[in-house]
């Protein structure tokens, strides 16, 4: 773990205004450029894990297969028990194994919710309606580079970390 950047934290945190969120268990910070996830907490405590973001770039678009960009929430965890490598298929724990080149989705989904009516929330572009989530994956050879088709991708270990110590509600902003 590393020290929280303090003027960072309250900057991002500003960021939600009044937006109603959960700060308890600190703000998750997807930074597409870098492409990491920044786990920052109020504690002065600070984790950073390699992810993939879109392959196609970032948009909040409907059918565009893009990450999106904004505020967006915690709205929901799937997988609780499941074991480590399991993989999902419409959000249910599938005992057959992924076609080859599927965007495969495995040990935890962390489903969001946008917070920005007209750009994350909203019809056209509304990022739980678009399954968008954070997520493990298999193919960990590909995190650090773009490669997924929408969601932000991490190792099962790493998943497993944040699925166990953040709760709905979390607050998650996504930026370039």
């Amino acid at each position: 773990m590393a020290s929280v950047d303090r003027p960072r934290f309250a900057a991002l945190v500003n960021r939600f205004g009044a937006l109603p969120v959960d700060m308890s268990h600190g703000l998750l910070y997807v930074h597409v450029a870098e492409q990491r996830l920044h786990w920052l907490q109020d504690n002065d405590d600070a984790e950073q894990f390699i992810i993939s973001t879109s392959k196609f770039g970032v948009d909040c678009r409907a059918g565009s297969n893009c990450t999106p960009l904004g505020k967006h929430r915690v709205a929901e965890k799937i997988g609780a028990g499941a074991a480590r490598g399991t993989v999902f298929i419409g959000r249910q724990a599938c005992a057959r194994p992924p076609a080859d080149g599927d965007d495969v989705i495995s040990t935890r989904i962390l489903w969001l919710s946008g917070l920005e009516p007209g750009r994350n929330s909203g019809p056209g572009c509304d990022s739980h309606d678009r399954y968008i989530y954070i997520h493990g994956t298999p193919q960990t050879e590909l995190l650090g580079t773009p490669a997924s088709v929408g969601c932000i991708r991490m190792s099962d270990t790493d998943v497993l970390r944040l699925f166990d110590n953040v709760v709905v509600g979390t607050p998650v902003l996504i930026e370039k």
